[in-house]
């Protein structure tokens, strides 16, 4: 192998030779992979640039943000010529193996983060390495390649110090220090480690990026060839203990549910709902949101998943999660969303010195939604319960007492209003689905009340429960509309409805079920089946998991060709890999908002097997997702 050094300042080691002016923005959302370590996790462009890692915890300071500002750091590799692109992630795993055919020959590379050494089955994650691995093989030759690795610690605020060492660079910025390795010489100018070297027909080489604190001892050498070999064993151990699942679209649903565990802080079970932060709603507008915690909202539509694609230990173990986390209710209300690691204070701030994605400003870290009143959350955390309840055992005094808790809580409290499930910042309301969830934790705590070790409740828990429901029926239908609306005494329609037939409040084919599908079909939708939020949302793209839910909807009542139409335009929609993103630009069909966005994985599974059940039962069969 000959390698060819080069210098560079690290604004043009990127695009040599352009004005600064000229530099293209980071790839679009649908070009990128996701990796994961079960502890946090990188995007990675199909050119080969990470330009999204925050390690060590899915919501630590990113080393690699250009995702949000050219000036952010990346990590790029590809050929220096002209080259077209295929990639794939590696069968049941979340490494990803790129191609990119030159005139001269394919080069290969496949990027991984490493997991724990000998990590197996539901143990992948626990002790995870924090390595970025990224190997190079030249299939045909010889490749001309690039590399330049530029990290800027703590998004971007730290222009990092470079110290040679034996086997490559000691990086050391802020509170990150990082040892970058590799078989070949590279120049560092700027805090810019790049080189144009020499690939020839069959070689290969490895590059690894350990982090590590600057409070830690110094790692030993990563044999990064064997750790990406064992990676890939990992994930596959992991893949084939979770083979069950026999419904439709098996293949979108294992993608999904590799997705859920990428996506799984392995230490505690939290399942966070996106990697990322303030990738916006609507580019270049402001609601731009950090989305790395756990929602005790997705609690219940997860433990389906999980379920359904047969991760029943996983669901088991985020359960744990949830009341561990939550702790002893106060102050009548339960928080709903929480670190990875059960932190309660999520307050939220501004990075000023960043440019957004698109120019979508503010960057937001953090998430002020943690302080609101949600009082869906309720029975979110009820679901999670009964969905679980012939796994859960006896019950501990701890969890007995949380969930009575939870019950009167519901039952003293459905009748405020409260933000709702979209975390409105407008001010609270009536909403019909925060009433909905609230008659799912006491229904749900009535039919677990002799497990719960409280049966003299019961009594005033189903009065309760009978009261919401009358409510829901009185106030919650507008005739002049014909549907369910997303809030007593308004005429707006909200797609969280669609949780009525999910949550076995009413039967998919009652009247004013059929009317209200209709009715979002018609107004909330742009055809295809990709439904908005709520009614007047203008700009905003289709919710993804509302489209799935609009899926799962017709297929309860039926409607299964249309479900599956509807199923498979939404899917349609995701990348190359297999990865959806929280909304879909309904007036281009591009994938906008935060990536990728397990919520609507969770859709993608729980449609799949509710249109499956549907097929399998005939024609109005009301089956329960």
């Amino acid at each position: 192998m000959t390698t060819t050094r080069y210098r560079m300042s690290w604004r043009r080691c990127m695009y040599i030779g352009k004005p600064e002016a000229a530099y293209p923005p980071p790839a679009v959302i649908s070009d990128y992979g996701l990796l994961s370590d079960c502890q946090g996790t990188a995007l990675v462009s199909r050119d080969g640039s990470v330009d999204w890692w925050c390690p060590p915890r899915f919501d630590a300071p990113s080393v690699f943000g250009r995702l949000l500002d050219v000036d952010a750091g990346y990590w790029l590799i590809r050929p220096a010529e002209q080259y077209t692109v295929s990639r794939r992630y590696l069968s049941g795993t979340m490494v990803i193996e790129t191609e990119f055919h030159c005139g001269s020959g394919v080069l290969r590379l496949t990027d991984g983060l490493s997991l724990g050494g000998g990590e197996r089955g539901h143990q992948i994650g626990h002790h995870s390495p924090h390595v970025l691995l990224r190997r190079l093989e030249a299939i045909g030759g010889p490749i001309q390649v690039r590399v330049e690795v530029a990290p800027r610690p703590e998004y971007g605020l730290v222009r990092p110090h470079f110290t040679p060492t034996a086997t490559g660079w000691e990086i050391a910025g802020a509170a990150d220090r990082l040892t970058l390795t590799g078989g070949l010489e590279l120049a560092v100018d700027y805090g810019c480690a790049g080189g144009t070297f020499l690939l020839n027909a069959g070689e290969s080489t490895v590059f690894t990026l350990q982090h590590r604190r600057s409070v830690d001892h110094a790692p030993a050498p990563v044999d990064g060839g064997a750790h990406l070999v064992d990676t890939i064993t990992a994930w596959q151990s992991w893949s084939d203990m979770h083979q069950s699942y026999q419904g439709l679209y098996p293949e979108q649903v294992h993608r999904s549910s590799l997705v859920l565990q990428a996506l799984t802080y392995a230490p505690t079970g939290a399942v966070i709902a996106a990697p990322t932060t303030s990738l916006p709603e609507e580019p270049g507008e402001t609601a731009n949101w950090d989305y790395r915690f756990g929602w005790l909202r997705d609690g219940s539509l997860t433990l389906k998943a999980l379920w359904v694609a047969a991760c029943p230990d996983e669901a088991h173990q985020f359960f744990d999660w949830i009341t561990s986390s939550a702790g002893p209710i106060s102050q009548g209300r339960l928080q709903i969303m929480f670190g990875a690691g059960g932190e309660h204070d999520l307050t939220e701030h501004t990075l000023d010195h960043l440019n957004g994605y698109a120019n979508s400003r503010p960057v937001r870290v953090g998430n002020d939604a943690w302080n609101q009143k949600q009082l869906d959350v309720l029975g979110e955390v009820f679901e999670c319960a009964w969905v679980l309840r012939e796994q859960l055992g006896e019950l501990s005094a701890q969890t007995r007492d949380f969930l009575i808790a939870v019950a009167d809580l519901a039952a003293e409290s459905w009748h405020e209003t409260d933000a709702g499930i979209w975390e409105g910042r407008e001010g609270e309301r009536n909403y019909l689905t925060s009433k909905l969830m609230c008659w799912v934790a006491l229904d749900r705590a009535v039919k677990l009340a002799d497990r719960l070790g409280a049966a003299q409740d019961a009594l005033r828990w189903e009065s309760e429960r009978d009261k919401v429901r009358a409510a829901i029926l009185e106030h919650g239908w507008d005739g002049s509309v014909n549907a369910f609306t997303g809030a007593f005494g308004s005429d707006h329609l909200d797609a969280g409805v669609l949780l009525m037939p999910v949550m076995g409040f009413l039967p998919a084919d009652d009247d004013r079920i059929l009317a209200t599908l209709d009715a979002i079909e018609e107004d909330l939708s742009s055809g295809g089946g990709l439904v908005q939020r709520w009614t007047g949302a203008g700009d905003e793209g289709a919710f993804v998991i509302c489209s799935y839910w609009l899926a799962a909807g017709r297929a309860m009542a039926g409607q299964i060709e249309r479900a599956r139409e509807i199923f498979d335009a939404v899917t349609g929609y995701a990348n190359d890999l297999g990865l959806l993103s929280e909304e879909i630009d309904s007036r281009g069909g591009t994938l906008i908002g935060n990536f990728p966005q397990g919520l609507s994985h969770i859709g993608l599974i729980n449609a799949a097997w509710a249109i499956g059940q549907a097929e399998q039962q005939g024609p109005r069969s009301n089956v329960r997702v």
